[in-house]
C-alpha cells in the first residue's frame, strides 16, 4: 500500500464519503485512499435542520469516521485544511502534518452566503455543520424554556426561504409540539417566528403549487412567511428590511444562498466561480490541475452548473470513486451524467411534497402528503445504509420508525 496511488479526500461529507466508500469497495490494492475531515463523524448534511431541532438523535443517524474507514478500507485523519502545495502535491493541516497525494478530492461542501450584508456575520446563527446544528439547538432550548417560563414571546427570524430555512421552521415547531410539557398551545403562546425570503416566493426551486402549498402550511402553525423582503442589515433586535420595515428577532438564523466554504480560496491559482467554487470539467477534473478533483458543493462545471444538492454530491462521489482507478492507470474516464431523481421537502411530521424524475425509473409524477416524508427518508436511509453496512442500518431505521426520537425542551 505504501507504494499505492495515493488519494486524498479532503472533506467527509456526503460526497467525500461516497468516493472513499466507491474506491473501498472496489478493494484495489493499487489505490491507498486516505480521507481527512474536521469532524470525527459523517451525517447527512439534508438531516442538519433536524439535528437543530432536536427531532433526530447523533447516536442514531451519525457514523464515525473511525468506523467507516476500517469497513471501507481507507485511512482517516482529523484536521482542518491549512495550506495546499500544489507544486509539491502536498497539504498541511492545521496541526502541521504534510499529506503527500498523487490525486486530490475536494469535498468541502458549502456554507450560506451573507452577500456581506451588514451585521450578518456578527448577528446571525449558522447552521452549516453538525457543531453549528447543535449550538443552536442549545440556544433555542434554552431561550424557548425562559421565555414560557415566564410568559413572554420568544421572537424567531429565520432568513432564506429555500429548503433549509422552510423546513427548520417547520421542524422547531415540530419539536415544540412533541417535547414533554410544552405541546401545541405552548408553541402557539410563546413562539413567534418570522420566515425572510428576499424573492417573489419560498421553495423556488419546486412548482409555484409547492411554495404556495408549504406557505400556507407554515402560515398554519402560526409563521409569518414574509415574500419579496430583502435584508439589508441586523443587529441584535432583529432584521432591518429595504423597505424601511423591521423584524424584530431574539434568535437570528441565516439559511440564504450558497457559497463554497472559505477553504477553497487555498487552492490559489485554479479557476473558480462567483461564488468560490472550484471550476471543473466534465471529468470532475479542475481546469487548471490535472491532479485536483472536486465534488459536491465546492465544485462547478462551469458549461453545465447543477444543484447545490446531496443527490448531485452523492452520485459526482460514487462517480469519481469509479473513475480514478481509471485515472491512476493513465486512461481518460467517461464523462460524468447527472440523473435527477427528482426532489423532497417535508415540513415536520406535518406535511410533505416531492417532485418524481422524468426518467424511465420514475416516469415523473408529483407527491403530497405522507408519501414525499417517506420517500424523504427513503433517500437518507440509502446513503446511511451505504454507509453503516446492512445489520446496523436495518437497526437504525427499525429505532427511527419503532422508537422515535422524543425532542426535548428541558435540559
Amino acid at each position: 500500500m505504501a507504494d499505492g496511488f495515493r488519494v486524498v479526500i479532503i472533506g467527509g461529507g456526503v460526497g467525500g464519503m461516497e468516493t472513499a466508500m466507491t474506491l473501498g469497495r472496489a478493494r484495489n490494492a493499487a489505490v491507498q485512499t486516505t480521507l481527512i475531515d474536521k469532524g470525527s463523524v459523517h451525517y447527512w448534511k439534508p438531516m442538519l435542520h433536524e439535528f437543530a431541532a432536536g427531532t433526530v438523535e447523533q447516536s442514531r443517524d451519525c457514523i464515525a469516521f473511525a468506523e467507516a474507514a476500517a469497513r471501507f478500507n481507507f485511512t482517516f485523519v482529523q484536521g482542518s485544511l491549512a495550506s495546499v502545495d500544489r507544486a509539491a502535491h502536498t497539504i498541511r493541516l492545521s496541526n502541521d502534518q504534510t499529506v503527500p497525494y498523487d490525486l486530490l478530492v475536494v469535498a468541502l461542501g458549502s456554507r450560506a452566503n451573507d452577500f456581506g450584508i451588514e451585521g450578518v456575520l456578527a448577528n446571525c446563527t449558522f447552521i452549516d455543520s453538525l457543531p453549528d446544528a447543535d449550538a443552536f439547538n442549545e440556544k433555542f432550548r434554552k431561550a424557548f424554556r425562559k421565555a414560557a417560563a415566564a410568559g413572554e414571546t420568544l421572537e424567531l427570524g429565520i432568513v432564506g426561504g429555500g429548503a433549509t430555512g422552510t423546513q427548520l421552521a417547520a421542524e422547531l415547531c415540530s419539536a415544540i409540539d412533541r417535547a414533554p410539557g410544552y405541546g401545541v398551545e405552548a408553541r402557539k403562546r410563546t413562539l413567534r417566528a418570522t420566515l425572510i425570503e428576499t424573492g417573489p416566493r419560498i421553495l423556488p426551486a419546486f412548482p409555484e403549487r409547492v411554495s404556495e402549498d408549504a406557505k400556507a402550511e407554515l402560515e398554519r402553525l402560526g409563521i409569518d412567511v414574509r415574500t419579496n423582503a430583502m435584508v439589508v442589515g441586523v443587529d441584535h433586535d432583529g432584521f432591518r428590511l429595504k423597505d424601511g420595515s423591521t423584524v424584530p428577532a431574539t434568535l437570528r438564523v441565516w439559511a440564504a444562498g450558497v457559497r463554497a466554504t472559505d477553504a477553497t480560496a487555498l487552492f490559489e491559482g485554479l479557476e473558480m466561480s462567483r461564488g468560490g467554487q472550484l471550476a471543473i470539467n466534465h471529468t470532475l477534473r479542475t481546469t487548471e490541475d490535472v491532479s485536483v478533483y472536486a465534488v459536491g458543493d465546492c465544485a462547478r462545471i462551469m458549461d453545465a452548473p447543477l444543484p447545490a444538492t446531496a443527490q448531485v454530491a452523492r452520485q459526482q462521489g460514487i462517480y469519481l470513486g469509479r473513475a480514478i482507478p481509471e485515472i491512476a492507470a493513465g486512461h481518460t474516464p467517461a464523462p460524468f451524467v447527472y440523473r435527477d431523481r427528482g426532489a423532497v421537502v417535508a415540513l415536520g411530521g406535518y406535511n410533505g411534497w416531492g417532485m418524481l424524475s422524468q426518467d424511465k425509473s420514475f416516469g415523473g409524477g408529483f407527491l403530497r402528503g405522507l408519501a414525499p416524508r417517506w420517500l424523504h427518508d427513503l433517500i437518507y436511509r440509502q446513503h446511511q445504509f451505504g454507509v453503516m453496512g446492512f445489520a446496523r442500518g436495518v437497526s437504525a431505521f427499525l429505532q427511527a420508525h419503532l422508537s422515535p426520537s422524543r425532542p426535548r425542551i428541558d435540559p
